[in-house]
This record gives structure tokens, sequence and C-alpha cells, in this order.
């Protein structure tokens, strides 16, 4: 019976009204950048480290809206405060996981105040994601901060210190 209606639908029969000779009625594939395509593919990253270690920031951040669940891990080194390593698991859309692809690739060997000055909208030009699909990169964009802010928490445990260093304040804005 679908064989026969598909028959239909491309012959214009039957089914050949305008609306059925759209190309959302035809299933025409919607097209993504060689770059989403690139990182779904070869993610970059994947992967995690211990939530526990003290050099390690977790971020875990998703949309209710569309289900994409996105965990970001960057390790630092105390000594100098560059992002030595990062990682990520991403439940979601090809544009999310490239949008966590990406990400761990722009962090690693840039200093944290650096890294908060990573816009979404500089993820998604790079991707060029559809304005639908532009929620991926400000997951993206919110896993990062969530990230510096769960490494600046463990260090003002570990330190006892109560005061709020710059980097927490930007990661908090």
């Amino acid at each position: 019976m679908l064989r026969l209606a598909a028959k239909r639908l491309l012959q214009g029969g039957r089914l050949g009204s305008p609306e059925a000779q759209s190309p959302a009625v035809l299933g025409l594939p919607r097209m993504y950048h060689e770059r989403v395509v690139d990182h779904y593919d070869n993610p970059r990253n994947v992967g995690s480290f211990d939530k526990n270690d003290p050099t390690v920031g977790t971020g875990l951040v998703g949309a209710p809206a569309c289900g994409d669940v996105m965990k970001l891990q960057i390790k630092v080194d105390d000594s100098t405060g560059k992002i030595v390593d990062a990682c990520f698991k991403t439940f979601g859309c090809g544009s999310a996981i490239a949008s966590s692809s990406v990400a761990t690739e722009w962090v690693k060997g840039k200093q944290m105040e650096e890294v908060l000055t990573i816009k979404n909208t500089e993820i998604a030009k790079h991707l060029s994601l559809p304005p639908v699909k532009l929620h991926c990169s400000m997951l993206a964009e919110d896993a990062i901060k969530a990230a510096v802010k769960d490494y600046q928490t463990k260090q003002t445990k570990s330190s006892g210190s109560t005061e709020t260093s710059p980097v927490e304040k930007a990661a908090n804005a």
C-alpha cells in the first residue's frame, strides 16, 4: 500500500495536488553544512573526565523543548589557569553534537577568561547553523560557562576563600 501511494505521489496521480508537489511533501533532505556533517561524523574530544577531580570543571546543560542534553568538561592546569583538555558527551541532534565538538576544540589551550568570550553566534556562524538550530550553539556557550563556573566553585571550596574571582564574575554574567 505504501508503494502504491508513493508511486502515485511521484507520478502526480491522485495525490498530485499542488501541496503534494512541494519539497516538504516530496521528502527532499535538509542539507547541513559540511562542517556540521564533519563534526557529526567525526566528533572530536568525545568522552568524560572524573567529575570529582579538582582540576576538572563540568557543565551540564539541556534544552527541554528539543530534548538536547550536553555535558562539556574542561581540565585546567592550576599553575597557569590554561585549559589543557576538554571533552563532551551530547544526547541530541547533529547540530548539537557538532556544536559540542567545536566548543571543545575552541577552548583547548586558552585561558579561562578567554573562553568566556566565546559566543553562540560565533559557533553558529562557523557551522552555518540555520535559525531553527541556533539553540544548539546556545547550549554550547552555556556549557562552557557552566564548566568554568564549576571549576571556579571547586577552587573556591578547596582554598576556603569566600571572595569572588574575576573569572567567576564573568561566568556569572
